[in-house]
């Protein structure tokens, strides 16, 4: 491939990263989980005192932007209670951090965790949990309206709701739960709208650009003539995608997102009932057999992503920002592939008239993946967790999208 790709000048590269996954030192309903592979969160990449060499190695990247969550439990003890004005200062810090560095900082208010109080009044599934968490951004966005102007108030609700009620992946660990995860979704929705409206109550020194993260999976059958995977494929878009997006988009919640974060990871097609993906357990010697692509979680599906970001654009009209794609593996040869391969379908899409204004690549730092723990290697930082001082060291993935975010343009 030859040639160079032109993004906007003012695009955003950037690369993000979630309280509970990277910080440590976390007291919400991941602190007590084991992983499959025995690794827990208590430390995970000890970001929480590391921040400001985390911000060196983004500076070093290259990058001009960084999504990031703010710690819900650190913040608020109890429903209502004002914000915890020294966890605030070192959150602060870390935006004067990133501004000294010229990283444009992209805040998610909930990224799968929540304080123990809303956990042990039932979650999501309590209404009261809605009031609570609008108080909270309302609180959050006044303290940071001088540094912060893009607002993320939900990282994935159908991953959190579905992992939650549906597949038993994370705490409580319920399973096929269809009315809880429903009542979760539009308990999420309909905070997500009070929030916009309270963020937009404060005096910004830039005006504030709110919306949510979705993940999209795109579901098929892998044989043509499998009516039932057809059937399951259909039902599992509808739940998790088309439902979804019309609880939050639809009607009149469409005025409370100024844009759509799109978190894209690739496809899982059906065969016999059995999504073929790694997460579902299917071995890599029969996904290669099949002549399915993957890292070590989705089937990869670039092509999918341009006609995604078409389709978004056609249906929604609100400017993109893709929160989140990366991918997972040892490979790297693999992720230095699938990230090209993303961004030509991205700068195509771009160049057909969609408004897609940034990029963050997942994720900053190997970390912990949730119920997967350490096995899952995503960074462009690679983390040493056999060694206590946890070291970084860039990746040769690290170096290439380096060489993206300082040319501000990719080889094609």
């Amino acid at each position: 491939m030859a040639g160079d790709l032109k993004f906007p000048a003012n695009f955003l590269w950037g690369t993000a990263t979630s309280p509970t996954q990277v910080e440590g030192h976390v007291v919400n309903e991941w602190t007590d989980y084991v992983a499959a592979d025995g690794g827990h969160c208590r430390v995970a990449c000890d970001h929480y005192h590391r921040y400001q060499e985390d911000v060196d190695w983004m500076a070093l990247l290259g990058v001009n932007a960084y999504r990031m969550g703010i710690e819900w439990s650190r913040l608020q003890s109890a429903p209502f209670a004002p914000l915890n004005q020294t966890e605030l200062a070192r959150y602060v810090h870390l935006l004067d951090c990133l501004k000294a560095a010229n990283i444009t900082p992209m805040v998610v208010l909930h990224h799968f965790s929540n304080p123990p109080w809303i956990t042990a009044a039932g979650g999501w599934l309590n209404p009261a949990a809605l009031p609570a968490f609008v108080d909270y951004a309302a609180k959050l966005s006044a303290a940071l309206k001088e540094r912060v102007y893009l607002w993320n108030t939900f990282n994935e609700p159908n991953t959190y709701a579905s992992l939650t009620y549906l597949l038993g992946g994370f705490p409580p660990f319920l399973k096929w739960r269809f009315l809880s995860y429903r009542k979760v979704i539009k308990h999420m929705a309909e905070a997500h709208a009070q929030a916009s409206r309270a963020i937009r109550q404060n005096k910004f020194a830039r005006a504030p650009e709110i919306g949510i993260a979705k993940n999209w999976t795109s579901f098929g059958a892998f044989q043509a003539f499998a009516l039932w995977d057809h059937l399951l494929a259909e039902i599992s878009h509808h739940a998790f995608n088309r439902f979804v997006l019309d609880e939050f988009l639809g009607g009149a919640q469409r005025e409370a997102s100024t844009f759509l974060g799109v978190n894209y990871y690739g496809r899982a097609r059906l065969n016999h009932f059995q999504a073929l993906v790694p997460t579902n357990n299917v071995p890599a010697e029969r996904l290669k057999e099949l002549g399915i692509v993957s890292d070590d979680m989705f089937e990869r599906h670039p092509t999918g992503f341009g006609k995604l970001l078409k389709k978004f654009h056609q249906r929604y009209g609100l400017p993109i920002y893709i929160t989140e794609h990366g991918a997972a593996s040892s490979d790297e040869d693999f992720r230095i592939r699938d990230l090209s391969a993303h961004l030509l379908e991205l700068h195509a899409a771009i160049n057909h008239g969609v408004d897609v204004r940034g990029f963050f690549y997942w994720s900053l730092l190997d970390n912990f993946e949730w119920q997967f723990g350490y096995t899952k290697k995503f960074g462009l930082l690679s983390v040493d967790f056999s060694d206590q001082k946890l070291p970084r060291k860039m990746t040769r993935v690290g170096e290439f999208y380096r060489g993206i975010c300082q040319s501000r343009e990719t080889a094609a």
